[in-house]
């Protein structure tokens, strides 16, 4: 059965933004790149909820044409050629860039039909609801040395309790931390 895995960036308080929605914090080096290929190599469907879906589509689309990072020129083509699979209760299609809607019912559907596994990136909200649902599998967390004091949580839960084992941890780039959980 193909995963859900939830890959998120935080910041040390569990933001995955700032008190305005500023997303300006993040380090792509070189190690922590690398990583994003391995994760990538694992996936063949990049799963979002609409807030994310917007600004992804917004900028990698062309992301490799007006950036010179080695991360944005990598991960530019992988974007553009990878479905996508955008969950909102107000978007409607159709939708580009290799996109389609789906609603959270058809997820179960799509871990058991063939393929690698399912990539959810960002998407606190959606994280939430999946968590809720029993259908995140692994969640990968990147702590990144900030404190934003506000903003969207890691995983806000409305009345669940989620408890995880830890399966990995490691330092990229010096700067950042991975932690790997599976729900228990």
């Amino acid at each position: 059965m193909r995963k859900v895995i939830y890959w998120v960036h935080t910041s040390v308080d569990g933001f995955v933004d700032g008190p305005n929605g500023e997303f300006d914090w993040t380090s792509m080096g070189p190690e922590l790149s690398a990583y994003a290929t391995e994760v990538h190599d694992r996936v063949d469907t990049f799963l979002y909820g609409r807030p994310v879906w917007e600004m992804m589509s917004a900028y990698w689309p062309t992301a490799d044409q007006v950036s010179d990072h080695p991360h944005d020129i990598e991960f530019a083509p992988i974007w553009r050629s990878t479905p996508k699979i955008v969950f909102s209760r107000t978007l409607r299609g159709p939708l580009d860039h290799g996109a389609r809607l789906a609603g959270v019912a058809e997820l179960t559907a799509l871990k058991s039909a063939p393929g690698k596994d399912l990539l959810l990136n960002g998407g606190s909200q959606l994280a939430g609801v999946l968590a809720e649902h029993g259908l995140l599998d692994e969640i990968q967390v990147m702590v990144h040395p900030v404190v934003l004091g506000g903003g969207k949580q890691v995983l806000p839960l409305d009345k669940t309790r989620l408890n995880l084992d830890l399966v990995n941890s490691r330092t990229l780039d010096g700067r950042v931390v991975l932690l790997s959980y599976v729900p228990r």
